[in-house]
C-alpha cells in the first residue's frame, strides 16, 4: 500500500521539482550540483577522518603502556604496516631518536603539519561552496534565497565540524608522539648526542740548523 502511495504521488512531487526549478531559473541547477558535492563531500571526510582510520587505539594504547627509557621494538613492529596518520608521524619519531631530542621534536611537528594538510584534504570543496552559493543565489532568483540559505547551513556546519575534528586530531597526536619522544629519550645524557671533539693539534718539533 505504501508502495502504491508513493508511485501515486510521484508524478507530483517531480512536478513540483521542476516548477522549483524552473522557479530559480538558471542558477538553480549550479546550486544543485553543490549541494550534490557537499554532501557527498561531507560523506567521505565522514568515514577518512573516523578516529579509528587516523589515531588506530592499538597505536595509542602501545605509547602509553610504554615505560620511560622501555624497548620500542613492539611499537616499530605495530606502525611499520600502519597507514594512519599516527602510525606517520610515530614512524618519523622512532627513525630520528639518533638524533639530539630537540631536533627530533622538530621533525615530528613539521610530519604532523603535513598531516594536517592530509586530513583537510577535501574540505577546501566545502569552503568553496560555502562561498559561492550566497552569490548564486543572488544572482539568482530573489523567491529562492530563502531555500539557498536554508540549504547552505549543513555545508556551513559540515565544514566548521570536520575543520574542528583534524585540528583537534592533530593536536592530540603530536601530544602522544611528543610523550613517546619523552619516554625515549629517559636518562639519555645529552651529550650523548653531541658531535666528537677533534683532538688538539700535535707540535711537530722544529729540527735546528
Amino acid at each position: 500500500m505504501i508502495a502504491a502511495w508513493i508511485i501515486a504521488e510521484a508524478p507530483g512531487t517531480v512536478k513540483t521539482v521542476i516548477g522549483f526549478f524552473a522557479k530559480g531559473g538558471l542558477f538553480m541547477w549550479p546550486l544543485l550540483a553543490c549541494s550534490i558535492v557537499s554532501v557527498t563531500t561531507m560523506i567521505l571526510r565522514g568515514f577518512a577522518l573516523r578516529e579509528k582510520n587516523v589515531m588506530p587505539l592499538v597505536i595509542e594504547s602501545e605509547i602509553e603502556r610504554l615505560v620511560p627509557g622501555g624497548s620500542v621494538e613492539r611499537l616499530m613492529r605495530i606502525v611499520h604496516h600502519d597507514p594512519s596518520s599516527l602510525a606517520r608521524i610515530t614512524r618519523v619519531a622512532l627513525l630520528h631518536l639518533r638524533a639530539p631530542r630537540s631536533e627530533n621534536v622538530e621533525v615530528v611537528q613539521t610530519r604532523a603539519r603535513h598531516e594536517m594538510v592530509r586530513l583537510e584534504k577535501g574540505l577546501i570543496v566545502l569552503e568553496v561552496i560555502v562561498g559561492i552559493a550566497p552569490l548564486l543565489g543572488l544572482i539568482g532568483a530573489v523567491s529562492g534565497l530563502v531555500h539557498v540559505f536554508s540549504n547552505l547551513g549543513p555545508t556551513l556546519i559540515g565544514f566548521s565540524y570536520f575543520s574542528k575534528k583534524v585540528e583537534v586530531m592533530s593536536v592530540e597526536m603530536e601530544t602522544l608522539v611528543v610523550e613517546l619522544i619523552n619516554k625515549c629519550y629517559y636518562g639519555r645524557s645529552s651529550r650523548e648526542f653531541e658531535p666528537a671533539k677533534a683532538p688538539p693539534p700535535v707540535a711537530v718539533p722544529t729540527p735546528f740548523a
